[in-house]
């Protein structure tokens, strides 16, 4: 994993393109391991009775992503509607897998 420098230390287009593609693959790499998490989700909530979307975690869990960006300097509308898009993929997901295990 590459150091990153401030982005007001970054003297040329390259460094700084340099360092996108680091911050890209880094977040690809966190966003796979969320993606696992997720599908562990769909083997679990079977056995406990849970559908794959639960309205009330996916409002909590946009909530939070939103106080999140907010202290972190992101926009908070941008971060929320990136999150609405990964989980309604995210459940999608769930719902196939939940699907084929009942059909095993």
């Amino acid at each position: 994993m590459m150091t990153l420098k401030h982005p007001k230390d970054i003297g040329s287009m390259a460094e700084l393109r340099g360092q996108i593609d680091q911050l890209d693959h880094d977040l690809i790499r966190l966003l796979a391991v969320r993606q696992r998490h997720v599908d562990r989700a769909a083997q679990l909530k079977p056995a406990e009775g849970l559908p794959a979307r639960i309205e009330t975690r996916v409002n909590a869990v946009v909530d939070n992503v939103r106080s999140i960006a907010e202290r972190e300097g992101f926009d908070a509308q941008t971060a929320a509607d990136m999150w609405h898009l990964m989980i309604e993929s995210m459940i999608a997901r769930e719902e196939q897998a939940m699907s084929q295990g009942e059909q095993a």
